[in-house]
């Protein structure tokens, strides 16, 4: 569903040139849910957005659902395609009700049906008809994430771009979450790519993963490889040993150094 050859982004210009992604190449199947994991800083979210059609400088083949795309992107392929912001807060507008903010993409691609599109869309998010007229600031940040997700919902895509979709959120509606895309991938047949630093929620919805740092993907492992701690590169088993928390023996071998 998704192949990425040698892409590369940078920004800036000379001496002030920073390559973000650095001869990145992947494969997702189709109906796959595949995590990007890493540091802040290590290049994840710039391959999503370069996926999606929202990073316009890039080098490199990206090919969704088997045809090669250009930097721009005609607007077909956001039906096709979509992605799920990090921050709820950020990603609603704050003045659209929650009925003007699910009906802009109906509109702009031209559907029909978008009373019927919209009941549908927040029902599946586990939102009722109550929520359609309501604002952001009335919602939680849960609230406001799961109509983030019926906005990329309601056109009907194959694939499913997230970007930390849970990070914003406390860790019981981060629960929530990531059931409700569990549920919503096993319905649609989605194709998913889940970019976080966090391993337990990339061990808790994909199948397999890829790490990355300082742009440069190192590891490619399976979600069973990564429960059993089966990485092979010193990266990737310093994010293993970071994700498991505080270890008091660790600790107490600095003691010394204090």
């Amino acid at each position: 569903m998704i192949r990425v050859e040698d892409l590369r982004v940078a920004f800036g210009q000379d001496a002030n040139r920073v390559t973000a992604v650095d001869g990145v190449s992947l494969t997702v199947r189709e109906g796959e849910c595949f995590g990007l994991v890493g540091e802040s800083g290590s290049g994840k979210s710039t391959v999503l957005r370069a996926v999606s059609g929202l990073n316009h400088d890039w080098t490199g083949r990206v090919s969704v659902a088997g045809a090669d795309q250009s930097p721009r992107r005609a607007k077909g392929f956001f039906k096709t395609c979509q992605m799920v912001f990090q921050d709820p807060y950020g990603s609603l507008h704050p003045r659209h009700s929650v009925d003007r903010i699910l009906a802009e993409p109906v509109a702009i691609h031209g559907l029909d049906d978008a009373d019927g599109r919209i009941d549908r869309a927040l029902r599946e998010v586990g939102l009722g008809p109550s929520f359609r007229f309501r604002y952001p600031h009335q919602l939680s940040g849960g609230q406001r994430q799961r109509v983030a997700i019926a906005r990329a919902l309601i056109l009907e895509p194959r694939v499913l771009l997230l970007d930390e979709p849970t990070s914003a959120l406390d860790v019981s509606v981060q629960a929530e979450i990531l059931n409700l895309l569990r549920r919503l991938r096993a319905a649609h047949g989605l194709t998913m790519v889940l970019v976080s630093h966090n391993l337990a929620v990339v061990a808790n919805l994909c199948d397999r993963l890829a790490v990355m740092n300082r742009g440069r993907l190192v590891e490619e492992l399976t979600v069973d490889a990564l429960r059993h701690g089966d990485a092979r590169q010193p990266y990737t088993q310093q994010l293993l040993r970071a994700s498991q928390g505080y270890d008091r023996a660790t600790a107490e071998s600095f003691r010394d150094f204090a």
